[in-house]
């Protein structure tokens, strides 16, 4: 007894000095003005999290990055998309700050990046470093903000990491003392949905303005005066969308915490302070993945799906759910908060009233089980998800479709009338239609959504085409046998401008691969995946003015290469 006293006590202590440690780190400014956010950490973005903050550069490129505390530069990338230009530097304090979107390197970082570019012959590169090489001390300049990658405007994308982990933690708490926020977080629309097979709402107002009714949710607008309109038997769950605001700007951002109160108990919370990036696939079962999808609109459900561990979500022992078995009124209260303290209260009220519940019909074949290896298989066409694939267990909704066009390689296959996220990939085998030629290699297995068709991959076997696929929905075949393209830019005035540009596109599948030469020599060629513009500065890749040949070769997933050669 006395061992486990002393255990604890020591645990008890260990904690407390962590505790105090981490109350202790501080950081310094990444700029030397007034500091504005366009982003804040954990903003629901498509399949991911938000990782850090996005603060605003006064509209400008090249603005000078202050290290924000002593430590070292580990790590340098550059990539066409995501960050750009990034800079890692892992600090003494036992975290590591990620900076993107750099306009351009200090030029002892630069000349390094150069090299390992001409080394490897390509744009993207990645480089690390030990402490010894690049030491940096709080306020020191590392580098300079831009708008490179997956960037749409000036700014600075700046993560807080821990270094033993690498999981990134909301920096806003080292930094809001440096905000002003006095503006609380606002909700647009509320949802109220029953369980498919344990719930009802019905919606008793259908000419309430500001109301919607389907597919078994009613949505709402948070401003309504009157909420009496509801009504619901059985299980039930609620969804809220929401943004908070800030001084000074016009942005909006994610909301920190989010409490619901069912007759004042708390059923769920929400507490978005980290995340581990294993846990950013999770986002599309915290929130309504087809309503988001389907209006653009983010809703945070507070319930919690049986798979779904993303250690933000709280709920108490019913994962969220409410039961409404009484009937009588059942008051729901959200409360919306930031780190400032600036919070907003919304209410709404529930009469339960006894309805009958009409389960669907479950079919073994098309019933999937989050908890066992599930697999469907008709026709040569099978689907295989191995256990934890699901959030929830689904009834698959299977519809072989005609094709509209002889040409095409096999019919429209649907798995799901809305679409359904998967936890991780799933295997899908589709046959094709083997009464036309072919190339294997130039087929590939397609998400079709309205009249798009959505590229996912494919490796073709003896007349069927198996693919990994991350949501159920409708798929097809299809056959990608065009070349990209590629269009000069301003050709009458690269020989003054001592700048090389073209535009390359792919269509269909995207690309894979491009080169540039210049004179049948490899020259490093810049590429922005937003513009989709590639180009070479030729005075900073040391060719002398004169008379060249530019050979830019680009290849698309499919393995389809366009070739152009152009005289300067």
């Amino acid at each position: 007894m006395r061992i486990k006293r002393y255990i604890y006590s020591s645990i008890l202590a260990l904690v407390c000095l962590l505790q105090s440690m981490a109350q202790e780190v501080r950081f310094g400014v990444p700029f030397d003005f007034p500091l504005f956010l366009s982003g804040n950490f954990g903003e629901l973005r498509s399949n991911h999290f938000h990782g850090g903050l996005d603060f605003k550069t006064q509209g400008k490129v090249g603005k000078p990055l202050l290290a924000i505390a002593d430590g070292y530069i580990s790590k340098v990338t550059v990539t066409a998309g995501g960050y750009g230009n990034a800079l890692y530097i892992t600090h003494d304090n036992g975290y590591t700050s990620v900076h993107g979107h750099l306009d351009r390197f200090l030029p002892a970082i630069a000349q390094r990046v150069h090299e390992q570019q001409y080394a490897a012959q390509s744009y993207v590169v990645t480089l690390e470093f030990g402490p010894e090489e690049f030491p940096v001390r709080q306020g020191e300049l590392v580098a300079y903000a831009g708008n490179t990658g997956y960037s749409f405007g000036p700014h600075l994308h700046m993560e807080i990491r821990t270094t033993d982990t690498n999981e990134p933690i909301d920096p806003l708490p080292f930094y809001r003392h440096l905000i002003t926020d006095n503006i609380a977080p606002r909700a647009t629309h509320i949802m109220v949905y029953g369980d498919s097979r344990e719930g009802r709402v019905v919606n008793t107002a259908p000419s309430q303005k500001g109301v919607v009714e389907q597919g078994g949710k009613i949505i709402f607008n948070s401003q309504l005066s009157t909420f009496n309109f509801i009504a619901a038997w059985g299980r039930i769950g609620t969804a809220i969308s929401a943004n908070d605001y800030m001084d000074g700007t016009t942005n909006n951002y994610g909301v920190r915490y989010v409490r619901l109160y069912v007759d004042d108990r708390l059923v769920s919370s929400s507490d978005v302070d980290r995340f581990d990036f294993d846990e950013n696939r999770l986002i599309n079962s915290w929130t309504d993945y087809a309503e988001q999808r389907s209006s653009k609109r983010w809703y945070m459900r507070s319930t919690i799906a049986e798979n779904n561990e993303l250690r933000m979500l709280h709920a108490d022992e019913n994962r969220g759910w409410v039961t409404i078995n009484e009937e009588r009124d059942y008051h729901f209260r959200y409360e919306l908060e930031d780190l400032h303290g600036n919070c907003a209260v919304y209410r709404f009220v529930v009469r339960g009233k006894h309805m009958p519940i009409d389960a669907p019909l479950r079919s073994y074949l098309y019933y999937m089980d989050t908890q066992r290896d599930s697999r469907f298989y008709m026709a040569g066409t099978e689907l295989w998800m191995p256990q934890g694939t699901l959030f929830e267990d689904v009834d698959l909704e299977y519809e072989v479709l005609p094709s509209k066009s002889d040409s095409d390689f096999a019919d429209i296959y649907h798995f799901s009338t809305h679409p359904v996220p998967l936890r991780k990939s799933a295997e899908l085998t589709l046959p094709i239609r083997l009464d036309k030629p072919f190339d294997s290699k130039k087929l590939y297995v397609a998400r079709v959504d309205g009249s798009r068709r959505i590229y996912c991959g494919g490796t073709y076997k003896c007349g069927r085409i198996t693919a990994n696929i991350t949501e159920l929905g409708t798929y097809t075949v299809c056959v990608d046998t065009v070349t990209p393209t590629i269009t000069p830019i301003g050709e009458n005035t690269w020989r003054k401008r001592g700048v090389v540009a073209f535009r390359i596109m792919d269509g269909e599948t995207g690309i894979r691969t491009y080169r540039g030469k210049i004179d049948g020599r490899w020259v490093l060629f810049k590429y922005s995946s937003k513009s989709h513009r590639l180009w070479c500065d030729l005075k900073a890749e040391g060719i002398n003015p004169g008379r060249h040949t530019v050979e830019i070769e680009v290849e698309d997933i499919r393995g389809n290469v366009r070739v152009l050669r152009v005289a300067i």
